[in-house]
């Protein structure tokens, strides 16, 4: 396989490695419905429930979060139960709910006033509080586009205003510490390259998109978002960002970077962890200044923390093979049991499947209203 580094424009993804680019940009099974790259999993959960005589135990492995994160978790509450010492390494938030009885307007006010009140200023992300793979996420950089957003929003539903980083350069890192232990592992790490095409002065963005080797096969998700856009003809040599949250499902771009995988970096996320106890298994979605220094645990700012239904999201590179992506998942969920089992063992008690069944059902009831992603 031929791979060669296209460097970074100017502006997007700052402080990231030059991107690798291959002859194929997609792997045939990086799209595929959850439901086929999760059937050898489901049928070894089987065995080991059978093995461990209980069904629930990945939902137990981070006792302090209901159903370990594994559906319905709310992301506010997660990173709420960072303590004081380590909530420095988050980028602030403020949550709210679209309220029936006030205007638009107004509830846009109210929302933005309790988010300068934290000393925070626009621009910032809007994201729902539940939910998954980006839907929702946007960037607001005006009151007229948090007003656009409230509207579209589902009436109670929560959703975050979150500072928007300082740094632009994004990551997901997966950790895993087992009970007991005072140091965990990174045991992944994926680079997530926002896309971009450069413009020639001459063609439209629609055009650039179609003509681009790996945006052309996602035109489906780029060009709904950027429909006032498609006809305007983009600057020679200006790269135009065609996606902003860092979702692999909403057209950005994943690599596998473990080779970043650091002894500095795995103690910095230590020390973040004994802020947050109980807290055994998934994936910190980070912003950082330059990967020199993430591997230093330096200069790294938290986006979000997610639980057990989280993946090492380094499998969704195109150079992955098939079979390394399915050893990585069923891996993931050995370690989901076994956590949960030395959980049981020290008394906490697995829910019930029906009331992750109902969390399912609210998570996909609000999912299909929340607004598009940017």
């Amino acid at each position: 396989m031929n791979i060669r580094k296209v460097a970074l424009p100017k502006g997007i993804n700052e402080g990231m490695p030059p991107l690798e680019v291959t002859d194929k940009p997609v792997s045939f099974f990086e799209f595929w419905p959850a439901w086929a790259m999760y059937t050898p999993v489901a049928l070894q959960c089987l065995v080991l429930s059978l093995k461990y005589k209980n069904i629930g135990l990945p939902l137990i492995a981070n006792p302090r979060i209901p159903l370990s994160g594994m559906v319905g978790e709310s992301k506010a509450d997660i990173l709420d139960q960072a303590n004081k010492a380590v909530r420095w390494s988050l980028c602030e938030y403020i949550t709210s709910t679209k309220q029936a009885l006030l205007d638009d307007a107004t509830n846009a006010k109210n929302t933005l006033s309790a988010y300068h009140k934290k000393g925070l200023q626009l621009p910032a992300v809007a994201k729902p509080d539940l939910g998954c793979r980006g839907v929702g996420v946007r960037l607001i950089e005006t009151e007229t586009q948090l007003t656009d957003y409230i509207s579209a929003f589902p009436n109670d539903a929560r959703f975050l205003l979150q500072e928007k980083s300082k740094y632009q350069a994004e990551a997901g890192l997966f950790y895993v510490r087992y009970p007991g232990e005072k140091k965990g592992k990174i045991t992944s790490i994926t680079l997530k390259y926002t896309p971009w095409v450069i413009g020639d002065g001459r063609r439209t963005l629609k055009e650039l998109i179609m003509a681009d080797p790996r945006a052309s096969l996602l035109s489906h998700v780029y060009l709904p978002r950027h429909k006032a856009n498609h006809d305007k003809v983009i600057a020679d040599g200006e790269a135009f960002r065609i996606a902003f949250a860092g979702s692999h499902s909403g057209g950005s771009i994943f690599r596998d970077g473990n080779r970043y995988i650091t002894q500095e970096l795995t103690a910095s996320l230590d020390a973040f962890f004994n802020g947050m106890p109980d807290f055994h298994y998934g994936r910190l979605d980070v912003k950082f200044k330059h990967i020199d220094e993430l591997v230093k645990g330096k200069n790294y700012q938290i986006l979000e923390i997610n639980g057990a239904s989280s993946e090492a999201t380094h499998i969704w590179d195109s150079k992955t093979k098939l079979s390394d992506a399915i050893k990585v998942l069923m891996h993931q969920y050995r370690t989901l049991y076994e956590i949960g089992h030395l959980n049981r063992k020290a008394g906490y008690k697995t829910p019930s499947l029906s009331s992750l069944y109902r969390a399912w059902r609210e998570e996909k009831s609000w999912v299909v209203n929340y607004p598009s992603m940017d």
